[in-house]
């Protein structure tokens, strides 16, 4: 029987992840599929892996070539295919167990050529966390739109986050190139033919990157890299040379941004003998931009492209060498968050850069702000978080006012100043702190009240609301009661901007208890004859919990074992299932249980699963099925010492930081604990994570800007992150300062889910 979708998987070199990547395929929740294997002539044991998969799995298929490079291979296996659908993924990548389900069925119901679903990005240092090229294209569901309507699907460039259907594909007779970055001349024509196509914000699929994080900075110089990149850019323009102007546009910034700007990072690492062809090739894409795009570009862009053009080769190493090494807060993010630049940076000559470059523009001089930490003490509510405006001095001429929004409503708040490191790294007069108390917070309702700052500098003025939360307890802010029914709740508001929201009665999960084997719930309903419901809000589906009702108290009781034996991960790398609890009333009332049961988690264990009942970032109870991780549970500073608790396996500590551009890294060893409740301590000398000498600095220029992860290695020698339980993400970031004066500044926070030190 004719399977309804063929899946083309090309792999070269990928034998270290393969194996998790065809098992992802295999526990799709679509089961109607063929998957078609192309070894590309993969020179370790890929092909072996790919062999013994497909004797286990009959929907599974392999054929091999001589290596030609990963666009002949996906064509290879497209000729193989048989199924009404088509769809690509990587050998070293996963796809989620509902992503081609849910593509499919869309597919069928819109009659669309193809659609496409959001993307995350995940290794084993930082775990998982959204693609930012994939955020805006898929931000909503869209039935039947085009890249004419909805011109941000431009930057949709993979082809491995789609479903396509196999007559459009035919009809069109796409090919790859035999180039590398071969996927976007081919994604970006699609878009340009279709009819419709959909777009589902549900991840169908996890992008694996390096371990030493994503950055331009990774992509070392490799002449056939560049000429390859420069040859697929020159394909995508001349696909848009007669579109419509908003998607001319749209490539042609796409392009200037990302693009270009990895051509001028380049120079930081090109070799001597090879900076004439860089140059080249740099300028042929530059050129064919258009100039009122790359007029629009950063400021630091501008000055990169003058230089390329007079052809100043010294100036942009120098250039590149400043920018890789964070002088722009990190390549193509320095678009957004801006720096203030040094304009007598040696070398910028009015000879090498026009003299209108050397300026900035009045609305370049933004407002930017953060949320640091957000703690109750005593019952205040405290902010921390910095504000200034972009490129101009913070000193103490300078104004800052701070108010509460509540609807039409404003609140001055005291403000207290002190320093703290600006967008440029300088320890200036930035830093902020805001107290709510019980009278002010009681002004809130259950609309997001919003924070509105003003700043004066100089002569300069500018306006806007608090934003930026930061990771720790920004991104994980402690709720807490202001009286006996009015619970007040800090988070993300519209847009992102930091909010307050108070929930007046609600229903909550007030204690849990595991008894025997089974996790025991205790909560009340903001009603009469309440229901509990446990639903995934992943992929949908409901089941009724049982309840133990007494007025508007209420127990539930979660057998751990039908929990773990009921386990269907939505997440195919940290292969966890997520629930979340619902409460509803007779007259259809509908709540989202909060959680005020205290700041522990509670967990059960069967087997090598353990089921994990915790708070959500917005103070909303989550329930999770996952195998057992080696999880932080506190982390404090003893003396010079930090010193991390927490639950899991046997394993030895370290702390490891990536060297820059690799995946090569230096670990330094923690002092291992045993606890009396079964976890460990592991404790660090605070200096031993700080570079003290030159010779540390020469070997990696970034190790004064070092980032560290606590890694746990198991016996059998495999290491991994230590996940950070949700409350201590919440009491985080913790603060340390070393050396003579507190020369170097140190932060304890997590990062999608795992522990960091960032050292500074």
């Amino acid at each position: 029987m004719t399977p309804r979708l063929s899946v083309v998987v090309p792999f070269y070199g990928v034998g270290e992840y393969l194996g998790d990547c065809l098992e992802s395929i295999a526990r799709q929740a679509w089961s109607d599929f063929e998957a078609i294997l192309v070894d590309d002539g993969s020179p370790d044991d890929s092909a072996v892996i790919a062999k013994e998969f497909c004797a286990r799995d009959e929907r599974f298929r392999l054929i091999q070539q001589d290596n030609a490079g990963p666009g002949p291979a996906r064509d290879a296996g497209i000729r193989e295919a048989t199924g009404e659908y088509l769809a690509f993924v990587d050998g070293d990548d996963l796809v989620s167990r509902y992503g081609f389900a849910a593509l499919v069925r869309t597919l069928d119901s819109t009659g669309s050529d193809f659609a496409g679903g959001n993307a995350r990005r995940f290794n084993n240092s930082f775990g998982v966390r959204p693609s930012w090229l994939h955020k805006q294209p898929f931000a909503r569901v869209r039935h039947a739109t085009h890249v004419t309507e909805f011109p941000d699907l431009v930057l949709d460039r993979m082809l491995w986050n789609k479903v396509y259907r196999r007559s459009f594909w035919t009809e069109n007779g796409y090919t790859f190139p035999p180039i590398r970055y071969e996927d976007y001349p081919v994604a970006l024509k699609a878009h340009l033919d279709a009819v419709t196509v959909d777009t589902i914000t549900q991840a169908v699929y996890y992008w694996r990157e390096r371990e030493s994080g994503e950055s331009i900075t990774q992509q070392k110089f490799q002449l056939g890299n560049i000429r390859d990149r420069v040859t697929s850019a020159g394909m995508v323009l001349d696909l848009v040379e007669n579109a419509v102007p908003v998607v001319r546009r749209r490539v042609h910034a796409h392009l200037a941004q990302i693009d270009v700007l990895t051509l001028m990072s380049a120079f930081g690492s090109v070799p001597a003998g090879d900076e004439q062809v860089l140059v080249d090739l740099s300028r042929a894409l530059l050129d064919r931009l258009d100039e009122d795009v790359l007029a629009k570009t950063h400021r630091y862009d501008r000055i990169q492209h003058a230089a390329l053009r007079s052809g100043d080769v010294d100036l942009l190493r120098r250039l590149a060498d400043f920018r890789n090494s964070g002088g722009l807060r990190g390549g193509a993010r320095a678009v957004s968050r801006g720096r203030r630049l040094d304009y007598n940076y040696p070398g910028l000559g009015e000879s090498v850069v026009p003299r209108r470059l050397y300026g900035v523009r009045d609305q370049d001089l933004s407002l930017a702000t953060s949320v640091r930490e957000v703690a109750w003490v005593d019952g205040t509510l405290s902010i921390k978080g910095t504000a200034e405006i972009r490129h101009l001095e913070t000193d103490r001429t300078s104004t800052l006012e701070i108010a509460l929004a509540v609807g039409e409503t404003s609140y001055p708040l005291p403000v207290r100043r002190y320093a703290a490191l600006d967008l440029h790294g300088t320890k200036t007069l930035v830093g902020f702190e805001v107290l709510l108390d019980q009278e002010v917070l009681g002004e809130c309702t259950g609309a997001p009240a919003h924070f509105d700052v003003r700043m004066r500098s100089g002569r300069r003025v500018r306006k806007g609301m608090l934003g930026g939360q930061g990771p720790g307890s920004p991104g994980w802010p402690p709720g807490a009661w202001i009286d006996d029914t009015n619970w007040i709740q800090p988070g993300p508001g519209k847009s992102g901007w930091f909010s307050l929201r108070r929930l007046t009665d609600p229903c909550r999960l007030t204690a849990a208890e595991q008894v025997g084997d089974e996790l025991v719930l205790h909560g009340r309903a903001s009603f009469d004859e309440p229901e509990l419901y446990l639903s995934r809000p992943v992929v949908g589906g409901e089941e009724e919990v049982p309840l133990e009702v007494d007025g508007r108290d209420f127990t539930a009781r979660l057998p751990i074992r039908d929990i773990v034996d009921a386990a269907n991960h939505d997440d195919p790398f940290g292969r966890r299932t997520t629930r979340v609890f619902r409460v509803r009333g007779p007259e259809e009332q509908q709540r989202v249980l909060l959680w005020t049961a205290g700041d522990t988690a509670l967990t059960g264990v069967a087997d090598d699963r353990v089921v994990t009942l915790t708070r959500s970032t917005g103070g909303y109870v989550n329930l999770h099925e996952s195998p057992i991780r080696t999880t932080a549970v506190s982390a404090v500073v003893e003396g010079n010492e930090l010193v991390v608790c927490g639950a899991g396996g046997e394993a030895t500590f370290s702390w490891r930081r990536y060297l820059t551009d690799s995946d090569d890294h230096l670990d330094v060893v923690c002092r291992r604990t045993a606890r009396d409740d079964g976890g460990w301590s592991v404790a660090v000398d605070v200096g031993a994570l700080v570079p003290v000498t030159a010779v540390q600095v020469s070997v990696d220029p970034l190790a004064a800007l070092a980032d560290w992860i606590l890694f746990a290695t198991s016996a059998d020698g495999t290491a991994h992150a230590v996940q950070c339980e949700p409350f201590l993400c919440s009491r985080l970031p913790l603060a340390i300062t070393h050396g003579a004066n507190g020369s170097h500044a140190l932060a304890v926070r997590p990062h999608a889910g795992t522990l960091h030190v960032e050292v500074r």
